[in-house]
């Protein structure tokens, strides 16, 4: 298939899910929208199924390049989770389509799809959260602290923090820099509950 093309049906498609839900999105608005044939549109995928996934795919492989621009060498948990958060700003930016499509997911109920989405979903966090601590310093941390259970807190909170900022969009075309602030806020709270007296 060419690129083009490619990126009109995935656009189009993502768009349907997006506005209509996995059982009520329908292929021949994608294919309207798409402006192609709807026999075209099946040469590629057998059926709605095989699509939606093939879109949570191409989303994962989106998510694959916030990981990609990690700068490893940054050992402060706390630095590399600031610099995580404005790569995926970046990205977001870039592709918002792909992050509502992904935010669908998550208010997706078809039972046709939903255990798979939620397996896809955990593994995809597992995965993140596996990749951000991936040569973090943990001998910042007071003695009392043991590394795991830090992960554990900071998983728990980011998760939070992630779903009350995206509860408040609409589209990630909305999402901007205010929420750095906000998080700026939750982590110097954090470094203070975490990390020895005086240490940055």
């Amino acid at each position: 298939m060419k690129p083009e093309k490619q990126e009109r049906i995935i656009n189009a498609a993502m768009k349907e899910f997006v506005k209509s839900g996995y059982e009520k999105a329908s292929t021949n608005e994608m294919v309207k929208d798409a402006q192609i044939s709807k026999g075209s549109l099946f040469n590629y995928f057998s059926n709605k199924k095989d699509l939606y996934f093939f879109l949570i795919q191409n989303a994962v492989n989106i998510i694959e390049q916030i990981y990609v621009e990690i700068d490893m060498n940054e050992r402060d948990i706390f630095e590399r989770i600031s610099q995580v958060g404005f790569i995926k700003l970046n990205i977001q930016k870039k592709y918002p389509l792909v992050f509502d499509f992904l935010k669908s997911l998550l208010e997706e109920d078809a039972q046709d799809v939903k255990s798979d989405i939620n397996l896809l979903l955990a593994n995809i966090q597992k995965n993140g959260f596996k990749r951000i601590y991936e040569n973090i310093d943990w001998s910042k941390l007071r003695e009392d602290i043991e590394p795991e259970k830090a992960m554990n807190i900071l998983n728990w909170t980011m998760t939070g923090f992630a779903e009350l900022q995206i509860a408040k969009i609409t589209s990630f075309e909305d999402i901007g820099i205010g929420l750095f602030n906000e998080w700026d806020s939750y982590k110097e709270i954090l470094k203070r509950c975490f990390y020895k007296n005086g240490e940055e």
